[in-house]
């Protein structure tokens, strides 16, 4: 291999050895591989990877090690030997793949000089992490989790994925179970910690709120000394976030709201038809610009950005122009325009999570639309609320009416607790889940709809988004494209 490849290689085999306290075997030149990426999921590696063979609760990566291999996989790192696979296969063998990954992320955060920061939250963690990812790479070369690889695997796997030249790193941290985020952040050692929100979520698994803006707090555990919190000025946990914080070793606290004590206060959120035209003062600055992302949330979510992007040093101007090419995700608020036999209906796509937050976030958005026609939305369950379930989704209902919503469609045993508490005027149709939901509400859609579509994931919304989609496709026309001004 050229000195030019080399010097891009992820990981030489020597070097991913060594961080990992493992043996490589396998014949000849094969032991000496480069690998340019890191995969623990064989129907996704692509040449050049290092496959990790992890054993989950469902499956057993090596099992795929062969998989791996033949779509070119450099080597597997296994802890036992893989079935089917030669004699002289490149491996590399490990105690524990687990530990092993965790140990190769560990390796790549001290082999450079990368200024992390991590992000966590009840909401708003992924797009806060897509700002800042965008806003430090005008300043640097930049490293961000892809997608929510935010957890005991995909936390560590992202910071073995992180380039040695890498200036900035964005880590996203989640959590089911209090004690899941500590030994994380004490992994990633960020030098800013930004938590986006504090909301019932996973309830299911905690006492109270107040339980989960504790285990939220434990990413000051991986604080480096004299290291920035960024906070939600407007949470009633503000302060106990703060507290934790300093306790910690944070040498600075930034609060991002709308309070008037907030250090990056938001001054203004105007909807346009494209997104929000926002208003912000940061640390004494002024700032405006435009997000095609419309809701106060997003514009919360940037202006968390931006504070982080201060706090390493970035010129508040570069930042915020960073933050006028952001698009929306795929499941995170996508916008869509379906053409119909005598005109067009507006989807949006926020099926990929759902909390009572983000419930409400979304129907303030769908508030701010303006179509011809009715504004529908179409909800799947909210899962992992614990015993409240019921009484959090039936809570919703003043937020459906307040947005001007004429008809609501539910899907789930939950989502039904709505359904009777709204007024039968709303009513559109109540079913078990989605599946069943779906023929009722692709049958009551009209031209000049604006129809939000949003559940948790495993609520599985995500379907009927498709079949709204292809009523265009069956339409023929122009069937469905996504909107240039999109949420």
């Amino acid at each position: 291999m050229s000195a030019a490849a080399m010097s891009q290689a992820l990981w030489a085999a020597a070097e991913a050895a060594e961080a990992m306290g493992g043996t490589l075997v396998g014949a000849g030149t094969e032991r000496s591989w480069q690998a340019s990426g890191i995969s623990i999921d064989s129907r996704t590696t692509a040449p050049g990877d290092l496959f990790i063979a992890l054993e989950g609760p469902n499956s057993d990566g090596h099992d795929y090690v062969k998989a791996a291999l033949a779509r070119g996989a450099v080597s597997a790192v296994v802890h036992r030997m893989a079935t089917c696979v030669s004699d002289d296969a490149p491996l590399l063998v490990v105690d524990d793949t687990m530990r092993a990954l965790w140990a190769l992320g560990a390796a790549a955060r001290a082999r450079g000089s990368a200024r992390i920061t991590c992000i966590t939250g009840s909401v708003g963690k992924t797009g806060t992490k897509t700002a800042l990812a965008a806003a430090l790479a005008l300043a640097g070369p930049t490293h961000a989790t892809i997608g929510n690889l935010n957890n005991q695997w995909g936390a560590p796997l992202s910071l073995a994925r992180m380039p040695r030249a890498t200036a900035y790193g964005v880590i996203e941290l989640g959590m089911n179970h209090a004690g899941e985020i500590s030994p994380l952040a004490q992994l990633a050692q960020p030098e800013v910690a930004v938590i986006t929100a504090i909301a019932p979520a996973h309830l299911e698994f905690f006492d109270s709120v107040a339980a989960i803006a504790d285990a939220k707090a434990e990413i000051f555990d991986g604080l480096v000394a004299g290291g920035c919190a960024v906070l939600p000025r407007d949470s009633e946990f503000f302060d106990r976030l703060a507290t934790v914080a300093g306790a910690r070793g944070a040498g600075r606290v930034i609060g991002f709201g709308a309070a008037e004590t907030a250090e990056a206060r938001l001054l203004s959120c105007t909807a346009t038809d494209g997104g929000s035209r926002v208003r912000a003062e940061v640390l004494g600055a002024a700032v405006d610009f435009t997000l095609l992302l419309p809701g106060r949330h997003n514009a919360l979510n940037a202006l968390a950005a931006l504070a982080a992007a201060h706090a390493l040093g970035v010129k508040l101007s570069l930042a915020a122009s960073a933050l006028e090419s952001l698009r929306p995700q795929k499941g995170r608020g996508q916008m869509h325009s379906v053409r119909l036999p005598g005109g067009t209906f507006e989807v949006i796509d926020d099926t990929y999570n759902a909390s009572p937050a983000s419930m409400r976030a979304a129907l303030s958005v769908l508030a701010e639309r303006k179509p011809r026609g009715r504004r529908i939305a179409a909800l799947g369950d909210m899962l992992e609320l614990g015993r409240e379930a019921d009484a959090m989704h039936a809570g919703l209902a003043p937020a459906i009416e307040a947005a001007g919503v004429a008809q609501v469609f539910c899907a789930g045993p939950h989502m039904a607790a709505l359904y009777r508490a709204l007024p039968a005027a709303l009513h559109g149709a109540n079913a078990p889940s989605a599946k069943e939901l779906m023929p009722k509400l692709l049958g009551a859609v009209r031209p000049g709809d604006s129809v939000l579509v949003k559940g948790s994931h495993g609520s599985a919304m995500a379907p009927i988004v498709e079949a709204l989609l292809a009523l265009g496709q069956r339409a023929g026309g122009d069937g469905a494209r996504r909107m240039a001004t999109v949420a």
